[in-house]
């Protein structure tokens, strides 16, 4: 087993961005094959942390340990579990669809445009695999500096404005997390994530320290109220931009949840338990409807992300009222299915954003209403937007069913109205999204310009053929995602169980 894969995982990408950067946009071909050939050879490396993965413990897995700053006892520590390893191969995936997809759709900057989702690669395998508190907050802001120019820089009309809003959410919401992580330090004297889980606190020291991390972390998901910034920065985000930060940066919140508040603060996180379902519960439901209005096809499906990574939220924090002892199968149910909701989220959501994308290339336009009758000039593509259509609406067969049916028979167990409201969104997803199927691929034909549209190239037929196969793989057999995940999973619901007090 090599101990340094991670760091090859994180470091490579990186340095790769720099190079691509120096050879300049001059020479936009050659950073494209380099930026390609990179993000290919990345995910061929991190498959090895599935092979290789022993899913028969806990432990971490994978570990590299190096003294950083020695004074404040802080190290270079890596390793990887069940919940992270997943997370990891989703982000070396979806950075190869987001650099083809880009080929030749971006002509501003190619070169930076590449290096910018590369350097993000890297950054944010390092937020996943990182072990030691002060790393991994420094992999978790600096990832916000590249989507940030990703916005700024390729994004809309409106692009600053949504850029700056989405660093300042994401920005002030870490800095609570910040300060309870120098607090435990002073307490414990150590920033190792594995000791802070371990960390005897008292039950006002959780509730303070759950809330810095629940701004931190809810931001990131995001969770309502504080989900304002997603839909803006998805409207004016390129088609890259809006697939990474949905397909992997709004995962890096439900990963803080499982690795952070569950293990560190498990008597608080037990106590708002239904203040966070609630929350949840409200993102599912009634953005599901605020999707229901929508006109433009981007921000009908960033507000359909919301809804969806509701059952992220709902599934971690039902586990404590589904919990009885002596039967932890339908918590553990919760848990499982909030980590294959995620999986399954970044395959459905990228592939969502890149539908928009490839009709956005065609006519520069994301109204529902400037098209109707698509399906007669792209009927191919047409048949894989309808596939990721119905997944998005969670049609059993697909992932978008497995993730979220997991999480509603964990909170019917918990309360049987939680898991009714909860499902009330597959009434209103499948609404929202047959509404702009109907509409877009459907509708008669009130633009002449949609005649005229050519079907899906060599290239978009490759990427979209990719995530179906994954969509519909991962909907009909679970078992090899869920398995990895296990074991970790029932450490975490052992650790969120046990009292500190």
């Amino acid at each position: 087993m090599d101990n340094s894969l991670l760091s090859l995982l994180i470091w490579l990408p990186i340095f790769a961005g720099v190079l691509v950067i120096l050879i300049g946009n001059e020479r936009a071909n050659t950073a494209r094959w380099i930026s390609v050939a990179v993000s290919i050879l990345v995910f061929i490396i991190s498959l090895s942390l599935y092979t290789e993965f022993d899913s028969n413990t806990h432990l971490m897995q994978f570990e590299e340990k190096a003294s950083w700053i020695s004074q404040f006892n802080i190290y270079y520590h890596l390793g990887v579990d069940g919940i992270s390893m997943p997370l990891i191969i989703l982000t070396t995936f979806s950075t190869i669809l987001v650099l083809v997809a880009g080929w030749e759709v971006i002509q501003t900057r190619p070169a930076h445009y590449m290096a910018a989702f590369l350097m993000m690669e890297g950054l944010i395998i390092g937020v996943f695999a990182s072990l030691d508190a002060i790393l991994f907050y420094v992999f978790w802001e600096a990832s916000l500096i590249p989507m940030l120019l990703i916005i700024g820089v390729w994004g809309g009309d409106n692009r600053v404005y949504a850029a700056i809003k989405f660093f300042l959410y994401t920005f002030l919401g870490s800095v609570f997390m910040l300060v309870s992580l120098i607090y435990m330090y002073n307490k414990g004297g150590s920033f190792s994530i594995l000791d802070m889980h371990n960390l005897s606190l008292t039950a006002a020291e959780q509730a303070w320290i759950f809330w810095a991390f629940f701004m931190a972390f809810a931001v990131k998901v995001p969770m309502f109220p504080v989900h304002t910034w997603l839909p803006d920065a998805h409207v004016q985000a390129p088609t890259g931009g809006s697939v990474i930060l949905a397909a992997i940066m709004l995962k890096m919140g439900g990963y803080g949840f499982f690795r952070f508040s569950l293990p560190i603060t498990p008597d608080a996180s037990y106590q708002f338990s239904e203040v966070v379902i609630i929350l949840s519960l409200i993102a599912i439901v009634y953005i599901g409807f605020v999707a229901l209005v929508q006109r433009d096809m981007k921000k009908l499906i960033a507000y359909s992300s919301i809804s969806h990574m509701g059952f992220v939220t709902l599934g971690i924090f039902a586990l404590f009222l589904a919990y009885k002892p002596g039967a932890a199968e339908a918590a553990l149910l919760g848990l499982e299915g909030a980590m294959v909701q995620m999986i399954s989220h970044g395959f459905i959501s990228a592939a969502m954003f890149l539908v928009v994308g490839v009709l956005y290339d065609r006519l520069h336009s994301r109204e529902i209403s400037t098209y109707g009758g698509v399906i007669n000039s792209m009927p191919k593509f047409t048949g894989f937007a309808v596939l990721f259509a119905m997944a998005n609406a969670g049609l059993p067969g697909t992932s978008g069913f497995v993730g979220e049916f997991m999480v509603i028979l964990g909170a019917v167990q918990a309360n049987i109205w939680y898991g009714v409201l909860a499902g009330s969104t597959l009434i209103v997803g499948a609404a929202y999204t047959l509404w702009m199927v109907k509409r877009v691929f459907w509708g008669a034909i009130t633009n002449p310009k949609v005649e005229t549209l050519s079907d899906i190239n060599a290239r978009e037929f490759s990427i979209l053929a990719v995530l179906a196969v994954a969509v519909v793989a991962m909907g009909l057999y679970p078992q090899p995602v869920i398995d990895v995940m296990q074991v970790t999973i029932e450490h975490l619901l052992n650790q969120a169980l046990t009292s500190k007090l």
